[in-house]
């Protein structure tokens, strides 16, 4: 009987045995074969033309010599690259594939084919890092651990072209572009022609202008083309819609969501209509000036921000402006007029905005008319000129560099009133079909010519710690007179984003705008905007909205209160600085809740230095100050500059906030070299910064008993690689 049950154990035992080996066979005999990588299709030879993160294999599909990757924040070196693109079809014939390099993968960067080349378009972010679309591309470039499909970090023979767009007022200026040039030579590519640089402090356009023609010829030569085998062809066709369902034509919506109402997430590409719950004047004095503070209340949307965030706010074109347009391309009488835009080449160009729309849509709401007329653009309107007198003024203000900043670019001229200039109209008068040459320019060069509207950021003043359904945004209004010249006077100025929001505080409160001057000009009084939105979203009963949506940053608090903090941030610089105290008010009240009144012993110090021209006139956010004082228990300090008011220096000139920083210089590096705090700048990179920074070399230097230039410096840039010192300027 035992002997029998030992059978069967042996049996079944190898029956067990048998299943497992059968059900696990491929895992068992796997071991006898050679290991393996899982290979990603953009790294088989010759790409792969259903993965749609392989590039080499769409540019084979589609029978394209050129790609054009652009690392872009704001959307201007996407605006370049397909520039770049349009020229190439142009000149050349080649056609170009567009992309963001976030979409795609880079193994197979070396299986561009020798007829073929690369363009790069890189934006400079930040403190010198690649914009967010970019991050990937640059990790690809600058590791040399990564390895392209031979199996090598080396991109021999490769021809590539590169424009980078930076601004000379920020310290890195450049960077990204002059890095991914260094690193494809590095890596034996080939460039073709020189590296164009673009500087938004001065003129983007004049450098791009300046760097591209000397490229092309360098271009033709190494490509093997001819200039003269392109041709203008349009980018996209414009048809007006006879029969539509209303509903469905976009009339200023951001989105399709917007349009059809149905929650979803808000983002950029789907723009809260946030309700405006607080808006109110931040000057003393408005004489002159104007700051406005507004409370957007995101409650109930699903959006969350952190102090130091930026929030994007989507304006309209003045209606001035849009009038001025209609008027000047014959489209008065045809503004409400349903069009539908389809891309000709969608590689090349897609369609900026949604459709179907209309004429009045496009120019209120999608297309940055407001925006200083590009010299290029001026060439290409020249042939559809009213008169051969206004075409030859228009070929002169494009060719002639000269003539165009003195009364283009000096003038603040936008592309309306060039158009009525060079047609001899009067731009003082409200522009109407009678006092305003029609030009013929047909409506898809308009599309292709002016570029999308995009959002104005500013800097979150508020802390979610106190305003968790709040955003609260602090605006100075610009507002200036352009240089007057022999064709044209002086006139006003006005900034889209904030004179956009100064409208929407007066209709918020009830209030009338005031005149800017009481002459007859049609440019006396501020401008007004259609702030009701498309069929009246924007308005509920007395409560006006706006879209917005939330930019994450990297400007952040230390998480330990221990660490000391400096923040300097003159004028509306003190914005996020404001979040920051209300961040630390909300921390210390918890805290003295649960540990009592002494528990903010242990905590550093934050400093914030403030300045503004006069305490009785400019002073932001004078009322609350002294409430944060109180509540951190003197944990926090503030140093006030009014440079338009006593003491002044000695010699008599003015009071900065640098000079208040060197005043407190032993504390100030007391706090950064033992109690290894971290710095906040932020407000304007032109001049405040670059001096700030200047004060803060002289005091590391002279606490390290060194030079400004050798040990201030090196201390600075240690701050800055270890994110203790931290920027969110602009120019």
């Amino acid at each position: 009987m035992a002997q029998s049950s030992s059978s069967d154990v042996v049996i079944l035992a190898l029956g067990v045995a048998l299943a497992a080996l059968y059900l696990f066979r491929d895992q068992i005999f796997s071991a006898s074969k050679p290991s393996t990588v899982p290979t990603t299709a953009s790294k088989v030879s010759g790409g792969d033309e259903g993965n749609p993160r392989d590039f080499v294999a769409k540019m084979k599909a589609g029978k394209k010599r050129l790609v054009i990757f652009y690392g872009s924040q704001t959307g201007t070196a996407e605006e370049y690259a397909i520039r770049l693109a349009k020229e190439a079809k142009q000149k050349f014939g080649l056609t170009s594939l567009v992309c963001d390099p976030e979409e795609y993968d880079f193994e197979n960067l070396d299986q561009i084919p020798e007829d073929c080349a690369v363009f790069f378009v890189m934006a400079t972010y930040g403190e010198g890092e690649p914009t967010d679309n970019a991050v990937q591309l640059m990790g690809n470039l600058t590791d040399e651990s990564f390895e392209f499909s031979k199996g090598e970090h080396k991109l021999e023979g490769l021809k590539y072209v590169v424009f980078s767009l930076g601004n000379k007022t920020y310290e890195h200026y450049n960077l990204i572009g002059r890095q991914v040039d260094a690193k494809l030579t590095e890596m034996g590519a080939i460039r073709i022609g020189e590296r164009g640089e673009g500087d938004d402090d001065k003129s983007m356009e004049e450098d791009y202008l300046e760097w591209k023609d000397g490229m092309w010829e360098a271009f033709a030569t190494a490509m093997g083309v001819e200039e003269g085998q392109g041709g203008d062809t349009a980018d996209f066709a414009v048809s007006e819609v006879e029969k539509v369902v209303p509903e469905k034509v976009y009339l200023g919506e951001l989105s399709a969501r917007a349009l059809t109402r149905t929650k979803g997430i808000h983002d950029a590409k789907n723009p809260y209509p946030a309700p405006i719950s607080v808006a109110r004047e931040l000057f003393q004095d408005t004489q002159d000036r104007n700051c406005v503070h507004i409370e957007l209340s995101t409650e109930g949307s699903g959006i969350t921000y952190q102090h130091g965030d930026h929030v994007g706010v989507w304006p309209t074109n003045a209606e001035l402006e849009v009038d001025r347009l209609l008027c000047a391309l014959g489209l008065w009488e045809k503004k409400d007029t349903v069009i539908s835009i389809e891309s000709l080449d969608p590689a090349l160009a897609k369609v900026p905005f949604p459709v179907p729309t209309t004429y009045a849509t496009v120019l209120r709401h999608y297309i940055d008319i407001s925006g200083l007329a590009g010299r290029q653009m001026l060439g290409t309107f020249a042939k559809f000129a009213p008169t051969p007198e206004a075409e030859a003024y228009m070929r002169n203000l494009n060719t002639d560099k000269d003539l165009y900043h003195k009364v283009v670019a000096d003038g603040s001229l936008r592309v309306g009133e060039v158009l009525q200039l060079a047609a001899g109209n009067d731009l003082s008068a409200a522009p109407t079909p009678a006092n305003t040459s029609a030009w013929t320019i047909p409506f898809d060069i308009i599309v292709s010519s002016i570029t999308r509207l995009q959002p104005r950021y500013y800097s979150i003043s508020s802390s979610p710690k106190l305003h968790p359904n709040s955003i609260h945004v602090t605006c100075v209004v610009l507002k200036w007179q352009s240089a007057g010249n022999s064709k044209i006077g002086t006139k006003w100025v006005y900034g889209v984003g904030s004179n956009f929001l100064l409208n929407l505080k007066y209709a918020a409160n009830g209030e009338s705008a005031p005149l800017v001057t009481n002459d007859s000009n049609s440019n006396s009084v501020l401008p007004t905007y259609a702030i009701e939105g498309p069929r009246g979203l924007y308005k509920a009963d007395t409560i006006y909205k706006t879209p917005i949506h939330v930019r994450r940053s990297t400007f952040r608090l230390p998480t330990n209160p221990k660490s000391p903090v400096i923040m300097i941030g003159p004028g509306t610089g003190v914005a996020p600085f404001r979040g920051f105290v209300q961040e630390r008010v909300a921390l210390a009240r918890r805290s003295i809740d649960k540990n009592g009144p002494d528990a903010l012993a242990d905590w550093g110090r934050i400093v914030l230095f403030y300045g503004c021209r006069k305490s009785t006139e400019d002073f932001l956010y004078k009322d609350e100050w002294p409430q944060y004082l109180d509540e951190l228990k003197g944990k926090f300090v503030m140093h006030k500059a009014f440079s338009r008011e006593p003491p002044y220096k000695p010699d008599g000139s003015k009071i900065y906030v640098q000079d208040l920083i060197w005043q407190e210089k032993d504390a100030v590096a007391d706090a950064i070299l033992n109690g290894k705090g971290y710095v906040y700048i932020c407000g304007d990179a032109k001049n405040m910064s670059k001096a700030v920074e200047d004060t803060l070399c002289r005091i590391m230097g002279e606490a390290k008993g060194g030079s400004a230039e050798v040990e201030g410096a090196a201390e600075l840039k240690l701050l800055k690689e270890r994110s203790r010192l931290l920027l969110d300027v602009w120019s």
